[in-house]
């Protein structure tokens, strides 16, 4: 695990409490190996580019990720050189989107411009 952890998990997560930062780390190492770039499209709209061969890891967690938090909706597409991961969240969930995002860019040594 990292030193520098960011909370974006929010409390109606059906995840534990104790699990979150695992899952949370899980995220971010997935970030911190595989971000090509991340940004708010839309208010409650995110993508993020992945490279390619990290959609097998991608699917998995996302999976694991929608169990525990059904707001997320996340579309994987195929690009030429990698991954897009289209992520949509209800209005009432727009902060939990914004600090995920913030979270990828942290975890793969980028801040916000």
């Amino acid at each position: 695990m990292t030193d520098s952890h960011t909370t974006w998990a929010p409390e109606s997560c059906a995840l534990p409490s104790v699990e979150r930062p695992l899952r949370e780390e899980e995220f971010a190492d997935l970030f911190r190996n595989e971000l090509i770039s991340a940004a708010l499209t839309a208010p409650g709209q995110a993508d993020l580019l992945l490279n390619r061969d990290s959609r097998g890891r991608a699917e998995e967690l996302i999976a694991r990720e929608t169990h525990c938090c059904s707001f997320f909706d996340f579309t994987l597409t195929d690009e030429a050189d990698a991954l897009r991961v289209a992520i949509r969240v209800p209005e009432a969930y727009v902060d939990v989107l914004a600090a995920l995002v913030g979270a990828a860019e942290q975890a793969a040594g980028r801040s916000r411009s």
